[in-house]
C-alpha cells in the first residue's frame, strides 16, 4: 500500500475509532432516531458548501439510485442499529463486533483473496475474538443482531462505491447521501426536537457535535479518499484497528478493563491490518505507486 493509502488507513482507524465512545455518551440523553438526525444534518450543512462551491452536486445527483441505495445502507439502517444497540452494550464490545466487517466484505464482493490477505484476515478476527471473549455483554441477543446488521451494512456501502460511484465526486456524494439521511429521518424527529434542546446536558451534546463534525463530515471526506487508493474490500480493513481505539477510550473514559490478554489481542489486529492490507508493488498500477498530490 503506498504512503498516502496508510497515513488515510492511520487517520480512518483513529477517526473511526471514536465513533463508539461518542455515541454511548450522547445516547443518554439523545435517542437513536435523533442522534442520526444531528449528525447527518450537521455532516450535510458542513459539506454541502464545499460540494456547491465545487460544483459537485449535480454530477451527484445523476446516479440517483445508487446514491439512494448507499445512504441507506451506509448511513441510514446502520447508524440507526448501532444507536440502538449502544443503549445496552459498552462502545468497547460494539468497537469489536464491528472489526467482522472485513470478512463481510470480502464474502460479499466474492473477490478472490491471496494467501497473505486470508492469512491476514484469520489473524485479525483471532484478535476480535480473544477480545469478545474477555469483554462481553450483558445486553441480550437484539444488541448483538442489532450489530451484526450494521456489519452487513458497512460492508456492503464501501462495494457500493466502488461499483457505482467511484467516478462521482466524492464531496457531492458525502453531502448529498448526508443529506438525504437527515431528510428521511426529519419526519420522524421533528416533532420531538425542541423538547430535547431544552432537556440535553453538556457531555451528550459535545458528543453529538463532534460525531457529526469529526466522525461524519471529515470521516466521509478521508474514507472516500481511502476507497479510491486502496479500493472497497481492503478499506474496510480499518474496522481491525477501530476495535483497539475503542477499546482503549472505554477505558481511558468509562473506566472499562484493559488486559494483557487484551494487548495481546491488539497486536494480533494489528498484524491482521497489516497482512490483510498488503500488496506486492508488481501487482499494483503504476499511478497507485507513488502517493498522489491531496
Amino acid at each position: 500500500m503506498s504512503r498516502r493509502g496508510w497515513l488515510l488507513f492511520i487517520a480512518m482507524s483513529v477517526v473511526w475509532g471514536i465513533p463508539y465512545l461518542l455515541i454511548k455518551v450522547a445516547v443518554r440523553d439523545i435517542g437513536p432516531a435523533e442522534l442520526v438526525f444531528v449528525r447527518t444534518a450537521l455532516g450535510a450543512l458542513l459539506l454541502l458548501p464545499i460540494a456547491l462551491y465545487r460544483k459537485e452536486v449535480r454530477a451527484s445527483l445523476r446516479p440517483w439510485l445508487p446514491l439512494l441505495a448507499y445512504t441507506v445502507v451506509e448511513v441510514g439502517i446502520p447508524w440507526l442499529l448501532l444507536s440502538h444497540a449502544e443503549q445496552e452494550v459498552d462502545s468497547a464490545f460494539t468497537g469489536l463486533v464491528i472489526a467482522g466487517v472485513p470478512l463481510a466484505a470480502a464474502l460479499i464482493a466474492r473477490e478472490r483473496l491471496s494467501g497473505t490477505r486470508i492469512a491476514g484476515l484469520v489473524t485479525g478476527l483471532a484478535g476480535v475474538g480473544l477480545l469478545v471473549g474477555f469483554h462481553g455483554t450483558t445486553g441480550g441477543p437484539v444488541p448483538l443482531l442489532e450489530l451484526l446488521g450494521v456489519v452487513i451494512c458497512y460492508a456492503s456501502g464501501p462495494l457500493i462505491i466502488e461499483r457505482w460511484l467511484s467516478d462521482v465526486p466524492r464531496y457531492g456524494v458525502s453531502a448529498v447521501s448526508l443529506a438525504a439521511g437527515a431528510l428521511l429521518f426529519a419526519p420522524f424527529v421533528a416533532p420531538g426536537l425542541p423538547s430535547l434542546a431544552r432537556t440535553v446536558t453538556l457531555r451528550p451534546a459535545l458528543a453529538a457535535v463532534t460525531l457529526a463534525v469529526v466522525c461524519t463530515a471529515l470521516a466521509f471526506v478521508l474514507f472516500f479518499a481511502l476507497v479510491a487508493e486502496v479500493g472497497g474490500v481492503r478499506a474496510t480493513v480499518i474496522t481491525f484497528v477501530n476495535p483497539a481505539v475503542a477499546v482503549i477510550l472505554g477505558a481511558a473514559v468509562l473506566h472499562e478493563k484493559i488486559t494483557p490478554l487484551t494487548v495481546g489481542a491488539f497486536v494480533l489486529i494489528l498484524a491482521g491490518s497489516f497482512l490483510a492490507t498488503r500488496k506486492k508493488i508488481s501487482e499494483e498500477p503504476a499511478e497507485k505507486r507513488e502517493p498522489a498530490a491531496v
